[in-house]
């Protein structure tokens, strides 16, 4: 097997393990709120420590993909993941469990930048585009976890041994992947943040993560609730399972799809859909209405993380990892006001009136992918004028 081959299939898997890890702790949210007996607002209080965290990490993330080759910090962030997941689980009471959260996020911090600097890398070895199934195999490790999670629920088996499990499978698989994951792939230019004008290209593609963050941060913290208070479903993961599915199905496509229509029109397309599902399952709060709903969301949240990292590392300015690690802050902020912001609406209000909020993140792919794409036109028009 090539060792380009090997690379891939070792990064896939570490892939399919973050989204594996994640999907586990999102969807025995609504364990944990019943456990401590929490309102909306609390949990909301909760979940805000998540991207706090993940924004302290970010700098750390930076520093360590431009210090080090990026695989030993994949690794050690992924070991500090797995003891968060633990301490998660067999956690005594809200400091240790805020703790445990904390740890969680941000470790997935610099696990998450390590992980898509590894990708971007490994891209220039390909000729056709690869990025889109690295997403999808996150997505898919998502599915997998609910689907977990959802057998734990159905048979009752104890909430601490169900993470137990998971990291102890995720543990193995991570320690025999990790020798084969890219080596050397350390930039020795763009690691330094240069203060001062923003700079449009990072600034759009920030943009563009910051809402996609908001719905799929939104999509990942509450859609478990959403089943469970509003569509009155005690099978509280069906809502965020179909969602993971059909995410996951779209980033096998996304690649091929982004060949045949192009980036501008797949945003468009992907803000339509998320505004069209959300809207079906405000309007229709019943189970078939909702559950097509949350597919629509999954099918058009999916393609604009791979599309904007992707374009990310092709920033004339920075290297690909700081590139990502700049963009991702913005991706962190919208982790940090979506889901606490739906939490505090929903305690004043009601869970259906705070989800417009997706609509609205939604509705923004197509003016701001749309400022970006006619900034690019405009520069090869000015290198064609020059030439």
């Amino acid at each position: 097997m090539l060792l380009k081959q090997k690379q891939r299939i070792a990064l896939s898997l570490y892939f399919f393990l973050t989204g594996f890890f994640f999907a586990t702790w999102t969807s025995r949210i609504p364990t944990i709120k019943e456990n401590f007996e929490l309102n909306e607002a609390q949990l909301g209080n909760i979940l805000m420590t998540l991207p706090v965290a993940s924004l302290i990490g970010l700098p750390i993330s930076g520093w360590l993909v431009s210090k080090f080759e990026s695989r030993y910090p994949l690794l050690v962030s992924f070991l500090l993941i797995t003891a968060a997941l633990l301490g998660i689980g067999f956690s005594p009471n809200l400091f240790t469990l805020i703790a445990s959260v904390s740890v969680f996020a941000f470790s997935m911090r610099i696990f998450n930048i390590s992980m898509n600097t590894q990708s971007i890398t490994l891209q220039q070895k390909f000729k056709r585009k690869i990025i889109g199934s690295f997403h999808g195999l996150w997505s898919t490790g998502g599915v997998t976890a609910i689907l977990i999670s959802t057998l734990m629920i159905k048979f009752n088996i104890p909430f601490h041994y169900h993470l137990l499990t998971v990291a102890g499978i995720g543990l193995v698989i991570a320690l025999a992947s990790f020798p084969s994951l890219l080596k050397k792939d350390r930039s020795t230019s763009g690691n330094k943040l240069r203060l001062g004008k923003p700079d449009k290209f990072i600034l759009y593609l920030g943009l563009l993560v910051f809402f996609a963050a908001l719905c799929e941060g939104g999509m990942f913290d509450w859609s478990g609730v959403y089943f469970k208070d509003v569509v009155k479903e005690e099978i509280f993961t069906l809502g965020y399972l179909i969602f993971m599915i059909f995410m996951a199905l779209s980033r096998f496509f996304t690649d091929k799809i982004i060949e045949v229509i192009g980036m501008p029109k797949t945003y468009f397309f992907s803000s339509v859909l998320v505004v069209c599902g959300v809207l079906l399952m405000i309007i229709f709060p019943y189970f078939w209405p909702a559950l097509i709903g949350f597919c629509l969301v999954g099918l058009g949240v999916a393609a604009i993380m791979p599309m904007t990292f992707l374009l990310a590392g092709s920033s004339p300015k920075y290297s690909a990892g700081m590139a990502v690690s700049i963009i991702t802050t913005y991706s962190i902020v919208g982790m940090l006001l979506g889901p606490p912001i739906i939490g505090y609406v929903a305690h004043l209000f009601n869970l259906k009136i705070s989800f417009i909020l997706f609509i609205i993140a939604g509705a923004m792919f197509i003016p701001v992918s749309r400022l970006f794409f006619i900034m690019q036109e405009r520069k090869e028009s000015a290198k064609k004028t020059k030439n």
